[in-house]
């Protein structure tokens, strides 16, 4: 593997913002410690619904990275709308009763005349340009990332056309992923991603997924290797950071409009109505765009004015927010398709050595991690007494300057041990 190319096929990559780029920036810094050349292929023109200018100085000077343009349909969407556009281009897509005609139209559009996704035109022109690249630099290996999966189609149309390796990396799932359902998918086009997904998962040579509940999903499609190599944490070079002085549970990132725990707020106003010294000392953070159906809910519960939603902001402005952070709140919708969904933000969270309270379905990888590494506390959505019972004794210990977390084997989430077991998939 000594000194050997491997070329990554992304679209997402700095200045992109988000947990999407997280994985394979760190995965290209860590992979030369390996003897491993990685090249990144990525969108010229990119559309991305989230910025941060500071990860551009966490790339690597050495990378090559290299890029086509790409053709869009969220750049003509925003002639029409350009709020429901940008809205639903960053996943937060409104409940089914409250959207206009025009999101439900943009939504019919996108989940069936652009499938798998909205940027398969960038697949026919990538794979004219890449054939020639990889040839011409002697490439054995490439790996595509999704989603959007898209960019596995062209991985597939490069393997049977020059033979190349390939390795499929799923981010997420693709046909099961939750927001699957609120695309107006008609049979048909149901249909055609399941095809898709066969064929990709069947014609791949290796697959890499982030979650054992995905591997358990995809070894019911194809027999090919599966491994699971999650997201994790890197070190974060901060100056020395104070606590929150009031007892504040924060979420950082996206905060969609299903995933909006009810339970959680129904629980916190029940607390700030019985004890006046909580709701002296409570204070609810957002770092991250949080949707007007949550917001709805918080008013709804009398929780607005403990509010302080900071909307989106650099990574390492949100590292400082989860260090300083008495609580971190981790939130999943809570159904079947979210068991294997791991948000990338939980590695930074385990770390940070602030107390996790998480909620989603049970039976979770979410569940499992922060078991494992006693980080914190994970609940179902029926489980008001324990959650409430919980954020008490979180109180109680922040009273007495005691809320403490004592996490164990948490190195085998570093992106450095991660990155070694994806030379090993490399290597095969």
């Amino acid at each position: 593997m000594k000194n050997s190319k491997v070329l990554i096929i992304s679209y997402y990559w700095p200045p992109a913002g988000g947990p999407g780029v997280q994985r394979w920036l760190k995965f290209v810094k860590y992979l030369p410690e390996f003897g491993v050349k990685p090249i990144v292929y990525i969108p010229e023109n990119p559309n991305y619904p989230l910025l941060d200018e500071s990860l551009i100085a966490e790339v690597p000077k050495e990378v090559t990275v290299i890029k086509q343009p790409i053709s869009e349909p969220y750049r003509l969407a925003g002639l029409f709308s350009k709020k429901s556009s940008k809205t639903i281009s960053k996943g937060l897509i409104p409940e089914a009763k409250k959207q206009s005609f025009i999101e439900k139209s943009m939504l019919y559009i996108r989940g069936n005349f652009f499938i798998p996704d909205a940027r398969k035109s960038w697949v026919k022109p990538s794979v004219t340009y890449l054939s020639e690249y990889i040839s011409k630099e002697n490439i054995e290996t490439i790996i595509t990332t999704g989603p959007p999966h898209s960019l596995h189609l062209i991985g597939l149309q490069l393997q049977q056309k020059i033979g190349v390796k390939w390795i499929a990396d799923f981010r997420d799932p693709w046909t099961t992923i939750g927001y699957h359902k609120q695309l107006k998918l008609t049979e048909s086009s149901k249909q055609k991603h399941k095809t898709l997904e066969k064929e990709v998962l069947n014609k791949a040579d290796d697959i890499i997924v982030t979650s054992s509940v995905t591997k358990t999903e995809f070894e019911g499609i194809t027999k090919k290797p599966i491994t699971v190599i999650t997201n994790g944490y890197d070190y974060e070079p901060l100056q020395a950071v104070t606590l929150d002085s009031k007892f504040s549970i924060a979420h950082i990132g996206s905060l969609l409009s299903k995933r909006n725990p009810e339970v959680l707020w129904q629980v916190l106003s029940e607390l700030v109505k019985e004890n006046a010294e909580f709701e002296k000392d409570f204070e609810l953070n957002f770092i991250g765009a949080v949707s007007e159906n949550v917001l709805q809910s918080i008013e709804i519960s009398g929780l607005s004015k403990y509010m302080n939603n900071f909307g989106y902001v650099s990574h390492k402005a949100s590292i400082r927010y989860q260090k300083s952070s008495q609580v971190l709140l981790l939130v999943e919708i809570d159904s079947e398709e979210t068991k294997c969904i791991i948000p990338g933000k939980l590695f930074e969270y385990l770390v940070s050595n602030r107390p996790i309270l998480a909620l989603g379905p049970k039976g979770s990888d979410v569940e499992t991690i922060i078991k494992e590494t006693n980080t914190g506390n994970y609940f179902s959505y029926n489980d008001s007494k324990s959650l409430k019972s919980t954020i008490l004794g979180h109180y109680k210990n922040f009273k007495n300057k005691n809320l403490k977390v004592h996490a164990v084997g948490l190195q085998k989430y570093s992106r450095k041990n991660l990155t070694a077991q994806l030379v090993s998939v490399l290597k095969k």
